[in-house]
């Protein structure tokens, strides 16, 4: 597994931060104000998991003025994504594996 997988895993471990990322995939870009409002921690804490999804590439964000407003960055996913899938494939190999042995019990 790559380290980028390993970033990936390691942020979304952490409920907080994965409710960050639902509430800028679910309701759109941002600021840190809005997003502390609705976490329950301080700022800093909140800024904190920012700088954790910023460097998984789940987050990015563009200054407006004097805040900075983040929005969530699917394309980031993706190697979780390709590792599901590739996992589901092999799941899918040993559980019909799994069926024929069972057939052949029953015969």
């Amino acid at each position: 597994m790559s380290d980028q997988h390993d970033r990936i895993f390691r942020s979304l471990a952490d409920p907080t931060r994965r409710a960050i990322l639902e509430r800028l995939c679910l309701d759109g870009e941002q600021n840190v104000l809005s997003l502390t409002e609705q976490a329950g921690i301080s700022q800093p804490a909140v800024s904190k998991h920012l700088s954790v999804l910023k460097q998984a590439g789940l987050v990015s964000g563009r200054q407006d003025g004097r805040q900075t407003r983040y929005s969530a960055n699917i394309q980031g996913l993706a190697p979780l994504v390709d590792w599901t899938r590739t996992m589901s494939r092999f799941w899918d190999v040993k559980l019909d594996g799994l069926e024929d042995i069972l057939k052949r019990m029953d015969q």
